[in-house]
């Protein structure tokens, strides 16, 4: 799959979250990378990851504070490496980035896995 393909269906994954959420994101870039560095997956201790969340979750910051932008991160050759195709494809990338920005409002894994994410 071309990059440029990737990126649209990303794109539309960000578009399809709710407005009301959107309009909640803030200082937070989401960007694409082919893998995860090797200290990535070591620190979350796998061996393998879709997306990644890099930042101070909403919940935690404390107002007023000035912070660098979060980073959601969506590794394109690892999902592609998984063998998703077509809607099933459409769907994980979908289901990625939703999780990624779960973590960011400050979802742990376990609710959002909860909520089928």
């Amino acid at each position: 799959m071309l990059p440029e393909t990737f990126e649209r269906l990303v794109t539309r994954a960000v578009e399809g979250i709710p407005e009301n959420l959107k309009a909640a994101l803030d200082n937070i870039d989401i960007v694409i990378e082919d893998y995860p560095t090797g200290e990535q997956l070591e620190d979350l201790g796998t061996d393998s990851l879709f997306g990644l969340y890099e930042g101070i979750p909403l919940p935690e910051r404390e107002l007023g504070s000035v912070t660098l932008p979060d980073k959601i991160t969506i590794f394109r050759e690892e999902i592609l490496d998984a063998g998703f195709r077509g809607k099933e494809l459409v769907d994980e990338i979908r289901i990625t980035v939703i999780h990624e920005i779960g973590h960011y409002f400050g979802l742990d894994d376990e609710t959002m896995e909860e909520m089928g994410y």
